[in-house]
C-alpha cells in the first residue's frame, strides 16, 4: 500500500465537509520493549507488567504490555499521517472526551489508527471545534486497543 498523503484542510468549510468521513488507517507502528521502557521512564510508571519481561511472562498476558496511556499518546502522531493542520493560523488540542482502553497491548505488537470526524462546530466565523473518534487497533486483534474522542480547535488565517 502506498504511503497515505495527509489531508490539508485550510478553512472551516473544509473541516465541516469532513463530518462523517473516516480517515486512515495509518501505517503500522511496532511497539517494542524499548518504546514501553522509554514511556515508563517519561511517566514514572514502572509497574512490572510493563517493564519486567521475566515476571510478565508468567502473567496471564504472557509478556509485558504497553501502558494504556502509551496508545493514547501515539494518537497525535498518527493524526499527522492522516491530516495536516498547518493551513490554519492556530490549532489546539483541546482535550479528549470518553477514552477507553479496550484491550491490552502486548509488547512487539503493531498498531495503527483510524479517525472518524464526528462533528465540526463553528464557534465563531472562521473558528471550528472538531470532534474526532480515534481508534487504535493492533494487528490481528478483533477489538481495538484504545478508542477516544479528540477535541481540536482551529482558527483560519485572517480571523
Amino acid at each position: 500500500m502506498p504511503p497515505i498523503a495527509p489531508l490539508h484542510p485550510t478553512t472551516a468549510a473544509e473541516l465541516r465537509a469532513l463530518v462523517g468521513v473516516e480517515l486512515g488507517p495509518t501505517d503500522w507502528h511496532t511497539v517494542d520493549q524499548a518504546a514501553i521502557d522509554a514511556f515508563a521512564a517519561l511517566t514514572g510508571d514502572h509497574q512490572w507488567i510493563h517493564v519486567d519481561p521475566g515476571r510478565a511472562a508468567a502473567s496471564p498476558f504472557g509478556s509485558t504490555i504497553a501502558h494504556g496511556l502509551y496508545s493514547l499518546s501515539r494518537t497525535p502522531r498518527f493524526m499527522e499521517e492522516l491530516m495536516a493542520f498547518d493551513g490554519f493560523a492556530h490549532s489546539l488540542n483541546y482535550g479528549y472526551d470518553r477514552v477507553r482502553f479496550v484491550r491490552p497491548l502486548p509488547v512487539d505488537s503493531r498498531i495503527r489508527m483510524r479517525a472518524l470526524v464526528l462533528s465540526a462546530d463553528e464557534a465563531a466565523p472562521g473558528r471550528v471545534q472538531l470532534l474526532t473518534r480515534l481508534t487504535v487497533e493492533a494487528e490481528g486483534a478483533e477489538k481495538p486497543v484504545c478508542v477516544a474522542e479528540s477535541i481540536g480547535r482551529f482558527t483560519e488565517y485572517g480571523v
